[in-house]
């Protein structure tokens, strides 16, 4: 069982930045790779970028590019999103979620293959 929490959400101006981690419980969290969704009103939830076990491969979604940046600390139990260049449409509520892979360097990009999901954390972007 892994046990995921979310935090710095907050309220920020469009072209501020925040940075989001998640600290997860237990002593395997290298054993899964790491994801970061996000859920905004009326939509459903997509994913905004996923990082391999070692850390070596990442993936964004293409709205995310150049402006978001996913890494981990395996030592710290922890994955963070750092947001730059925030836009009114980044508004959502962000959730990490973790899933457990054989791979080190596997990203897994599909939500129903994630198998522990934080509460999340509200994030919105004033314009």
């Amino acid at each position: 069982q892994v046990q995921l929490v979310e935090s710095g959400g907050g309220l920020v101006q469009a072209g501020g930045s925040l940075r989001l981690s998640c600290v997860a419980s237990g002593r395997t969290f290298s054993s899964y790779a790491m994801g970061w969704f996000r859920q905004a009103p009326g939509k459903e939830r997509e994913l905004v970028a996923t990082i391999s076990r070692s850390g070596t491969r990442i993936y964004y979604t293409d709205s995310v590019k150049d402006r978001f940046t996913i890494s981990r600390d395996n030592a710290k139990n922890t994955v963070y999103l750092q947001k730059n260049s925030l836009k009114p449409e980044d508004t959502a509520i962000y959730y990490c979620a973790a899933s457990r892979t054989i791979s080190t360097t596997t990203v897994v990009t599909a939500r129903n293959q994630y198998d522990y999901w934080g509460q999340g954390t509200q994030v919105t972007v004033s314009s």
